[in-house]
């Protein structure tokens, strides 16, 4: 792995723990391994456009994953998948991470730029969630609706079950999730 993929990495992680403010070039350093004239080389607009593109990534690599979740097993299933991948991410990391793309929306002090990739990134979440409930017969309006719903509470479940150290919130939003695009798609849910 080259300077740059190890910076955005490095980048990525310590976003998901600390936020942009906590995310300083002395940590991006040392987690990375990377010396500060690595940084400038590879990212000439310093941490601002580091963490710009430490978004794109993350939400690129969330967006695929999305993707291949929304393919595999019936959308109820599969929307209560998000909150159960989430769960698990929280108890590995003992309620320490969230997610960079959250950190990143609320970083617009620090790098606007990257506040505009995370407010993308939704964007695009919403549009493949949307076009999953539209296979289902969901009419275009409310899809879209309901894709905004779906972002916005598992990302909402995040940050609470990070404030609460709890997976509760996950875990009742995974269910009241399912139970919603269940009552859309007229499917009934597998998840209990």
């Amino acid at each position: 792995m080259g300077a740059r993929d190890r910076l955005i990495d490095s980048a990525i992680a310590l976003m998901r723990c600390n936020g942009i403010a906590g995310t300083g070039i002395a940590q991006l350093l040392e987690h990375s391994g990377i010396s500060r004239r690595s940084i400038y080389l590879n990212f000439p607009g310093g941490k601002s456009e580091l963490v710009a593109e430490a978004t794109r990534a993350a939400g690129q690599a969330s967006s695929a994953l999305m993707r291949t979740v929304l393919a595999s097993t019936d959308l109820a299933s599969a929307i209560a998948a998000f909150p159960d991948m989430w769960r698990e991410t929280l108890i590995s990391t003992d309620f320490a991470a969230g997610c960079p793309i959250v950190a990143a929306a609320l970083g617009r002090a620090e790098s606007a730029e990257a506040a505009d990739v995370a407010g993308e990134t939704f964007t695009e979440w919403e549009a493949i969630i949307a076009e999953r409930l539209e296979a289902e017969q969901v009419e275009p309006a409310p899809a879209r609706s309901l894709a905004t719903t779906i972002v916005a509470a598992v990302e909402g479940a995040v940050v609470l079950s990070l404030a609460t150290r709890s997976t509760g919130p996950l875990e009742r939003v995974g269910k009241e999730l399912s139970d919603l695009v269940a009552l859309h798609t007229g499917k009934k849910t597998s998840v209990a």
